[in-house]
């Protein structure tokens, strides 16, 4: 069996809180780890996310593997290097903070016989169209529409505002 290897290094999270997200994502298939890790709030789903589509990209380029095919076979998050800071405190101690990172490596195996469940469909950018729309002629009004519209309407009192004043919560 085919296999690729992908790695990122430096990722400015903690492995404990990467591990959580990565360990859901051996054995599935590419398609659907995908879409797992799209719909997760945590931080880490990003730079997994990418990983996981850099992997499936080098596998289709460098290894011509189909892209059906590809499943997870091991993921692994290591510690990275520390970075060491320090936080003043009272009567002039320092408390010792620890911005932690993480290396993470992905393998792809090809596995044949397994379609995906699900296709996920890239969202089209919105551009400029090719031709402008061609601009409709105002519409002509007379003078006493024109002397209603210069007249200020009355305002609404809106309550709105006062109950988002008064809606926090308290402790």
């Amino acid at each position: 069996m085919k296999q690729q290897i992908a790695k990122a290094k430096y990722v400015h999270i903690a492995p404990r809180k990467v591990r959580l997200i990565a360990n859901t994502l051996k054995g599935l298939n590419v398609n659907e780890a995908e879409a797992q890790l799209m719909l997760r709030p945590q931080r880490s789903s990003d730079p997994l996310l990418k990983l996981v589509r850099s992997a499936v990209a080098n596998a289709k380029n460098n290894q011509k593997m189909g892209a059906e095919g590809l499943i997870i076979s091991k993921i692994t998050v290591d510690e990275g290097p520390i970075m060491k800071r320090m936080l003043p405190r009272a009567q002039g101690r320092a408390t010792p903070i620890h911005k932690k990172m993480s290396h993470i490596t992905l393998v792809l195996e090809e596995k044949s016989g397994s379609e995906p469940r699900f296709n996920i469909i890239p969202p089209q950018k919105k551009g400029k169209k090719d031709a402008p729309k061609a601009k409709k002629p105002k519409a002509v009004k007379t003078h006493e529409e024109a002397v209603q519209d210069s007249k200020p309407k009355a305002q609404k009192t809106d309550k709105g505002l006062l109950k988002k004043i008064f809606r926090r919560k308290s402790v």
